[in-house]
């Protein structure tokens, strides 16, 4: 049968790098088999979680590309997919684990658990709860229901065997007798994670669960519910966690945000895809540049490697230069004209009088954009009118003897070039440093300060071409008024 997985959120804060990776696995193996990509939202938490978390969770995936086919705003069979309208089914099965003997009411108090554990602690360092409530009679529970005395549900865990064959990490053995009986149903009515988990994926018929590895040690107790329940425990893949360059785990120091933070740092969706397919799973080959389709056809469980994986900004600014340089013209337009129009530099007639000119600009500077903000940033010097120089470039290159009469001799060649072409400009250029006795990068870099204000640029000459005689002829104007 084809797979049913799901990605299971707590909107206790928005899309992070680690939840997206996991999101994005899930939606990869979904796809691959031809399964389905359930969206469930665990929003129990009613003091941390939001509306506004979960819709940017939401906003999250979408701009990822991972649509799911059950969920949030699609609908589906096994609904409602926001948890905490299924609290009274998550009651239902905790009753149900009772009346079959697999869970038992607890009365303890909070403070005669707590005396009991510090003692034990004090005793041997270790302590679980000792099953006093287990060892109640059925008229001793009736009596404390009828007294309206708070309790627990608690899972009675069975002994034996508790382990599982993970996908990533082959067989985790664990034994029944080192878990302690756990809560499903707290004082006050609400269910706890592993009770509300286990009976959602129950119901929503989950095949496979994968997710990260902070949660191999709640696979035990889980499996031992779904045997309670009657109900065949899906497979498990726990992938690796995401650490920090310096192998800790990744976290807001690292400069780790949401991935709609992401987006606007200028990232592509189809690179943060790429990279983030790429932490802790390996094709098998040597390729690193995928499409989504690519990564479909390829991802596969078994290439899920055990160890933890490493977030690289610098890697992701590479992956995404290189999307960037992927994207078609019109498609590289529509990304770059957001940031242009924030930065004050977007004209309509891009699209119009000026659009040959506009994509003549966005092939110069595309090689160089790491980020499409990168295109606003460096693409300024041709969309906006005033231009901002480093002084230190002034002072090395334009405040020096004769740099004003220089200045004056590059304005009368680039005046009289027939064609302001870069082969013309850069002909005229190198022909007059000859005749002046001067070494060609002294000039050029002299007309890049001047037409740029910085000493670094795309290649001058098609610079020149591109801002044209009128604004290159101006620019040296007003280079030559800062040495006066």
């Amino acid at each position: 049968m084809p797979p049913r997985v799901r990605f299971a959120p707590s909107p206790t804060g928005y899309l992070h790098v680690g939840g997206a990776r996991t999101a994005l696995f899930n939606w990869l193996f979904a796809r691959r088999l031809g399964g389905v990509f359930v969206l469930r939202i665990e929003d129990t938490d009613t003091e941390r979680s939001s509306d506004e978390m979960i819709t940017g969770i939401l906003d999250g995936l979408r701009w990822l590309g991972l649509d799911w086919d059950e969920g949030p705003g699609v609908g589906g069979s096994y609904g409602p997919y926001l948890q905490s309208e299924r609290i009274d089914r998550h009651r239902a099965m905790a009753a149900q684990l009772v009346a079959q003997g697999h869970a038992y009411y607890c009365y303890c108090t909070a403070e005669t658990l707590k005396a009991k554990r510090d003692a034990g602690e004090a005793a041997d360092g270790a302590w679980r709860y000792d099953r006093t409530c287990c060892a109640l009679t059925q008229d001793e529970i009736v009596a404390n229901e009828r007294a309206a005395i708070p309790r627990v549900v608690r899972f009675k865990v069975p002994e034996g065997p508790a382990g599982f064959d993970d996908l990533v990490h082959g067989p985790i053995a664990f034994d029944g007798a080192n878990i302690e009986d756990f809560v499903l149903l707290r004082s006050d009515g609400q269910p706890t994670y592993q009770l509300s988990v286990v009976s959602d994926d129950v119901e929503m018929k989950i095949s496979h669960v994968v997710r990260g590895d902070d949660h191999i040690s709640n696979t035990p107790k889980q499996i031992l519910l779904y045997r309670a329940t009657g109900a065949e425990p899906p497979k498990f893949a726990h992938v690796p966690l995401i650490l920090g360059p310096d192998k800790k785990r990744l976290s807001k120091r690292h400069g780790a945000t949401s991935v709609t933070e992401y987006a606007k740092q200028g990232y592509l969706p189809e690179a943060m895809v790429n990279f983030l397919s790429l932490l802790g799973w390996s094709p098998g080959t040597d390729q690193e540049l995928f499409t989504r389709d690519e990564l479909v056809r390829a991802f596969a469980l078994e290439g899920i490697s055990g160890g933890n994986a490493v977030f690289n900004v610098e890697k992701l600014d590479w992956f995404n230069q290189q999307h960037i340089m992927r994207l078609a013209p019109d498609a590289l337009v529509a990304r770059v004209k957001p940031s242009l129009v924030a930065a004050g530099l977007w004209h309509d007639d891009y699209l119009t009088d000026r659009r040959e000119w506009f994509l003549a600009v966005l092939e110069l500077l595309r090689p160089r954009a790491k980020r499409l903000d990168d295109v606003a940033t460096q693409g300024a010097l041709f969309f906006s009118d005033t231009l901002e120089y480093d002084q230190a470039a002034v002072d090395k290159h334009l405040r020096v003897p004769g740099g004003d009469d220089q200045l004056a001799a590059i304005d009368g060649v680039l005046a009289a070039v027939a064609m302001f072409d870069p082969a013309s400009t850069e002909a005229a250029l190198r022909a007059l440093a000859e005749t002046r006795g001067v070494k060609a990068g002294v000039l050029i870099h002299a007309v890049r300060v001047s037409v740029t204000g910085k000493t670094v640029s795309p290649g001058l000459f098609d610079v020149l071409a591109l801002l044209g005689r009128d604004k290159v002829r101006a620019r040296l104007a007003s280079a030559r008024s800062l040495l006066l």
